[in-house]
């Protein structure tokens, strides 16, 4: 049977793919997961469409975050903490305190789970922070800590 793949699936094909497969693997599990569609003339000028519009919006999507990290990388961002003995803070300084903090410094909005720390901030210093914007789009900051 000769479906279009509307979903990239693992091991049988990636989205807008045309192939031929066994009618009963397109029928029981392709087919109603929304995974693929069968493959007909019409249909298969529907999803190139589609499939032509999802990309542009992609690379749209990209550029805006390629934007956002040239205007992110390199900021530096300052933290006044009360500090006790060998300069160990009271309390912490974390992935969500850095996010509001840069957030507000940069006017534009940072999830903390784009944050990567292992742990938080415990002493004074200044720390090299990258930022996990998508998955090749990493600008780093500086987080001081006084």
């Amino acid at each position: 049977m000769k479906v279009i793949f509307i979903k990239d699936v693992q091991g049988k094909g990636k989205a807008g793919e045309i192939k031929e497969l066994s009618r009963g693997y397109a029928k029981n599990f392709l087919l109603p997961q929304g995974l693929a569609l069968l493959a007909t003339p019409t249909i298969e000028k529907q999803v190139k469409l589609s499939l032509g519009k999802e990309k542009h919006k992609e690379t749209i999507d990209r550029v805006k975050l390629e934007e956002l990290a040239k205007q992110i990388e390199g900021t530096e961002v300052h933290f006044q903490a009360h500090i006790g003995a060998d300069e160990r803070l009271f309390g912490s300084i974390t992935a969500a305190d850095i996010a509001e903090e840069l957030s507000r410094v940069k006017n534009c909005v940072i999830d903390k789970k784009s944050i990567e720390m292992d742990k938080p901030l415990r002493q004074a210093g200044r720390y090299e922070i990258t930022l996990r914007i998508s998955k090749d789009i990493r600008p780093q900051i500086t987080v001081v800590v006084e």
